[in-house]
C-alpha cells in the first residue's frame, strides 16, 4: 500500500506529532513509546525532537531516526 506524503509534522510537548497528510487529513501519533534505546532515546532531548521534519511519506529527525510509514498512518488518531 501506498501512504500519503506528508506535508507538515508540529512536535508537542508530550512527545506527540500532529501530523498533515496530502490527503487533507491531521493526525496526533504518539511517539512517546518508541523513545528508548541509545539511538531513540536521544528524542527524550526535547531539542532533538524538535527537529522533526516531513520526509516523504513519513518523519524524520536530524540524526536520522524515524518512523515507519504504515506506523505513522496506522496508528495515528484522526484530530
Amino acid at each position: 500500500m501506498k501512504y500519503p506524503n506528508v506535508l507538515k509534522v508540529v512536535p508537542q510537548s508530550d512527545y506527540s506529532v500532529i501530523v498533515t497528510f496530502d490527503t487533507g487529513e491531521t493526525k496526533r501519533f504518539d511517539v512517546a513509546p518508541y523513545i528508548s534505546g541509545e539511538w531513540y532515546g536521544q528524542l527524550k532531548d526535547f531539542s532533538i525532537f524538535s527537529t522533526v521534519r516531513p520526509s516523504g511519506n513519513t518523519i524524520e529527525w536530524a540524526d536520522g531516526q524515524d518512523i515507519a510509514p504504515h506506523e505513522l498512518y496506522e496508528l495515528s488518531v484522526v484530530m
